[in-house]
C-alpha cells in the first residue's frame, strides 16, 4: 500500500512540474503552441496534481 501512495504523490509531483513548464512556456515568445492552449493544459495539469494529492493524502490517512 505504501507503494501506491507513494505513487500518487510522485505522479502528483510530475504534474505540478508539468504545470509549471507550460505556466513559464507562455512567458516565451514565439512558441508554437497557441497561449490558450498552454493554459488549458497548465489548469488540467494543474487540477490533475490537485486531484492525485487528495487521493494521495486520502490513503494515506486511511492506512494510518
Amino acid at each position: 500500500m505504501d507503494g501506491i501512495i507513494f505513487g500518487f504523490f510522485a505522479l502528483c509531483a510530475v504534474l505540478f512540474l508539468s504545470m509549471v513548464y507550460n505556466f513559464i512556456s507562455i512567458q516565451r515568445p514565439g512558441m508554437y503552441p497557441p497561449k490558450n492552449i498552454l493554459k488549458k493544459r497548465a489548469a488540467i495539469m494543474g487540477s490533475g496534481g490537485v486531484i492525485t494529492f487528495l487521493i494521495g493524502v486520502l490513503l494515506w490517512v486511511a492506512v494510518k
